[in-house]
């Protein structure tokens, strides 16, 4: 086998990521996964970036036809043109087998036969990278355990002497799901791909490299998705390798009582938990940071779970946001995500897109409900979510979570994740009842960045905007979730105009 130390690229930028640059040049790889889980299209795209490159490229098919692959280039996009495609079953008269293969044929001249017929395209042919789709019909072909590993292994030694990549496709059918572990120890590289099926929602899809010689690539799980013009793979993001110097100063509201709270603002690099029961005010207290943010040119994205983007601009108008200036103005962006068709590691590639390419300052995500939502499993939900945030913050991005609580009044839950150590600014919404009326109050749990007011204040949210009221020194038992104001009415905002 050649010495070359090069990497070659796949065809997909999310893979040459994970790989940390590609696949090394003239080795054997293996692609396995169930039916269905993207490897003839993970296939293809490698072959298509060798016709870009201007290398010849050989796709030998055991299984799927040549209308079928034409089928599966064809939903994507693609041509197969520069592709030599040796299908297997053309080959049939060659070999015998489309007449009498049960009388002349034993399963050991059929398998013999079917390696020299490759072995004799690949010499026409000469290609610089050859995908094998699949191994499991070789295995039927072999029929004895020991048949089969030995022709893999003779396969690998022909190919070492050759200037050639190649990919082993096997979609595990005829092992039964399991993993062939001797086939694994055989090959350079394994790459295997995964498809879930959730209980609601599109199927989920993952990959992982189980093992690559010689490559320090991103271990575990990532995330993928198969769309018209290939596979999409969000390499699992990792905040230690993605840090950017930046100043932690303070970002303003525009409201000086508000600022006041946290002594100037939230610093940039932080991250903002906003608490409280449904209509507290807690996304509209967000947007009046990001709004600020907007008018001093600095962009912000908002990813909205719950609300329909038009009842968030009208909402947000009501109360003296004009959302929608800033977004004619190019400074804002709102993205609608829907929990039961992304998946974490998507919606983390998203968020990177807009900070590394828009260079988003502020980024609001309203809210965990339906992050929540996107995960089933919500120990790693934890840890992605821990992960996003120390990217942002390394980032200098302020972040804005919004985590409503069940209930209105007495003792209040979150959605069972426990997102407020992770957070740098705790951010408490209450309701209160004084004198016949329902009213709110704000206060701040906790500033790991700074100092902050510990006093709990009203907070007003109407047409003039957020108004924050005096300390109710007389308030009682906003942390037990009964809230009382016991004092005069003196220091409550009766303004309501």
């Amino acid at each position: 086998m050649s010495n070359d130390n090069r990497r070659i690229p796949t065809g997909n930028a999310g893979l040459d990521l994970v790989l940390r640059g590609g696949l090394p040049a003239h080795r054997l790889f293996l692609v396995e996964g169930m039916p269905g889980s993207g490897k003839t299209t993970l296939a293809l795209q490698f072959l298509l970036n060798g016709v870009a490159a201007g290398e010849r490229v050989l796709y030998v098919t055991l299984s799927e036809t040549s209308e079928e692959l034409e089928l599966v280039a064809s939903s994507h996009g693609w041509s197969l043109e520069g592709i030599d495609l040796f299908e297997l079953a053309s080959a049939e008269d060659v070999l015998g087998v489309g007449r009498d293969q049960s009388i002349l044929h034993s399963w050991e001249m059929e398998l013999g036969s079917t390696i020299q017929l490759i072995r004799d395209e690949v010499a026409r042919v000469k290609p610089r990278r050859i995908v094998f789709d699949s191994l499991s019909e070789m295995r039927l072909l072999a029929q004895d355990p020991l048949r089969y590993r030995r022709q893999l292994l003779f396969l690998k030694q022909y190919f070492s002497r050759l200037d050639t990549t190649v990919l082993l496709v096997d979609d595990m059918t005829g092992s039964d799901g399991a993993r062939d572990n001797h086939l694994h120890s055989l090959c350079h590289g394994v790459i295997t791909l995964e498809r879930l099926t959730l209980d609601f929602g599109a199927a989920r899809r993952r990959m992982q490299v189980q093992k690559m010689r010689g490559v320090d690539f991103v271990a575990g799980y990532h995330d993928m998705l198969i769309r018209k013009g290939g596979i999409d793979i969000f390499p699992r993001l990792i905040a230690a390798e993605h840090h950017s110097p930046f100043v932690g100063d303070p970002m303003p509201s525009g409201i000086d009582a508000l600022d006041a709270l946290l002594d100037g603002g939230p610093a940039r690099g932080t991250s903002t938990l906003v608490t409280g029961p449904a209509g507290s005010g807690k996304t509209t207290l967000s947007l009046q940071y990001a709004a600020a943010a907007c008018k001093r040119g600095e962009h912000c994205v908002i990813y909205e779970f719950d609300e329909r983007i038009g009842t968030l601009i009208s909402r947000a108008k009501a109360f003296g946001i004009d959302l929608q200036a800033h977004l004619d103005a190019g400074t804002l962006i709102i993205r609608q995500i829907d929990p039961a068709e992304i998946a974490p590691g998507q919606f983390s590639a998203m968020v990177r897109e807009e900070v590394e390419v828009r260079n988003a300052r502020v980024v609001l995500i309203d809210s965990l409900n339906g992050y929540v939502a996107a995960m089933p499993q919500e120990q790693q939900l934890i840890l992605q979510l821990h992960e996003l945030l120390s990217y942002l913050n390394q980032a200098g991005v302020m972040t804005f979570l919004i985590n409503p609580q069940q209930g209105f009044f007495g003792t209040m839950s979150t959605n069972g994740l426990n997102v407020s150590y992770i957070a740098d600014i705790v951010i408490l919404l209450r309701f209160f009842e004084s004198e016949g009326r329902i009213r709110k109050a704000i206060s701040i749990v906790k500033n790991r960045g700074g100092a902050h007011e510990d006093a709990i204040r009203e907070l007003r949210i109407d047409a003039q905007g957020v108004r924050i009221g005096e300390p109710l020194a007389d308030f009682r038992g906003v942390l037990t979730g009964t809230p009382a104001y016991v004092g005069s009415k003196t220091p409550l905002m009766e303004d309501r105009y």
